[in-house]
């Protein structure tokens, strides 16, 4: 009787037979991605397709070091990896581990050997790097005419600045002459003297962003007077622009930020330093106002007429108690002069005239206190109470 097997030993069966050929483990298959959907888990999940057939692709997370680009429907590409069977749907399937797009391991090596090059000549050397001004009033854009791009600079410098002037190069981005026609973008805006030129484009293929790859692009932007933003396709892409440019904006949009300041944080800081000036003016007027009123008061108490005010106040506080003084001292005089003339009014001769006595002087006037001071026929005076007498001596008797 003939054999019976279950589905899961075929299903194994044939994933042994896939293990043990040595040419599945290690393929490389070309094809276009289609049904490409990233998983949250990070794994990647495609399918290869061409006129003939397709095969089902998944590219693991931790084999997605070996991806350089974003996978996405359309595009021409080389997956290399073993093809395995699935045992629970049995199907069998591409696991990637390299994808490389179709035909542009040339353009890679390309621009690495450009990029070596021009790195040797010391054309991305930070010193040769302009500084961007931080105040522009015109902005150069070297991009192509119509798309997101010009727009969304547009956009975002008018709401950063109305007042700037955006002055357009209308230059091929991609294709046949594109390198030639940013060339002459980036002269043309050298000479209109513009601020800051910003080259760009939006994402592509490396492919589509090779104009930004080639040697007289990167030759212009370095010789180029003024400060020039490379701003070529998404975060991600780089190219020969970005190194040589003197500063290399993520996006379009980044880039326009970057080159117009904004205007209102102009006047909020002038706001600011305005309210920061006020206030300090106010403390130099309070302390120069302080230094003022000490001075003032300082020089009205030295000022003559002050002065002459203090010293009159002061002559009449003198002259009050010189005068208090002199009355005082004359109200004690006066008490010594009347106990002094009650002294004296006890031993004063006119007190003694006064009881009938005499006072006698000579011709000399020399007081006549003795017989022997006068002879006889000389004149004496008499003083008495009420005046004086004249006499002359008749005779002297001796008691």
């Amino acid at each position: 009787m003939q054999n019976v097997y279950s589905v899961g030993q075929v299903s194994s069966y044939i994933k042994n037979m896939f293990a043990q050929d040595f040419l599945l483990q290690s393929v490389l298959v070309r094809g276009e991605v289609s049904n490409c959907k990233y998983h949250s888990s990070g794994h990647i999940y495609f399918t290869l397709k061409d006129r003939s057939g397709t095969i089902a692709c998944v590219m693991f997370a931790g084999s997605r070091s070996g991806l350089a680009f974003r996978l996405e429907d359309g595009q021409q590409v080389v997956a290399g990896g073993s093809i395995e069977v699935f045992e629970r749907d049995g199907k069998y399937q591409l696991y990637v581990r390299t994808i490389i797009r179709e035909g542009i391991g040339n353009l890679y090596e390309r621009f690495e050997l450009l990029k070596k090059e021009l790195e040797e000549k010391g054309m991305f050397s930070a010193e040769y790097k302009q500084p961007l001004p931080r105040y522009i009033r015109t902005l150069g854009v070297v991009t192509a005419p119509t798309g997101a791009v010009i727009q969304d600079i547009i956009n975002i410098a008018g709401r950063r600045n109305p007042y700037i002037q955006i002055v357009l190069y209308p230059a091929l981005v991609q294709g046949e002459g594109a390198a030639e026609s940013i060339v002459t973008g980036i002269h043309a805006m050298e000479k209109y003297g513009v601020d800051v030129i910003i080259v760009g484009r939006g994402g592509g293929s490396i492919e589509d962003l090779w104009a930004f790859n080639e040697e007289i692009v990167a030759q212009a932007i370095f010789d180029c007077r003024i400060p020039v933003i490379s701003a070529v396709g998404h975060e991600t892409d780089t190219t020969i622009a970005d190194f040589v440019a003197d500063l290399r904006a993520p996006t379009p949009s980044a880039a326009a930020e970057l080159a117009v300041f904004d205007v209102h944080d102009l006047m909020q800081e002038i706001l600011s330093g305005r309210h920061a000036l006020e206030q300090m003016m106010s403390r130099r007027i309070r302390e120069y106002r302080l230094r003022m009123q000490h001075s003032q008061t300082r020089l009205e108490h030295l000022s003559p007429a002050v002065q002459i005010r203090e010293k009159r106040s002061r002559a009449l506080r003198l002259e009050e108690i010189m005068t208090d003084r002199i009355w005082d001292r004359i109200y004690k005089n006066r008490q010594k002069i009347t106990l002094y003339a009650e002294r004296l009014k006890g031993v004063s001769p006119l007190e003694k005239l006064s009881r009938g006595y005499a006072y006698l002087t000579d011709e000399r006037g020399h007081t006549v206190s003795s017989i022997l001071q006068v002879e006889t026929g000389e004149n004496i005076h008499l003083y008495v109470t009420d005046g004086q007498m004249e006499a002359e001596i008749k005779q002297i008797r001796k008691q």
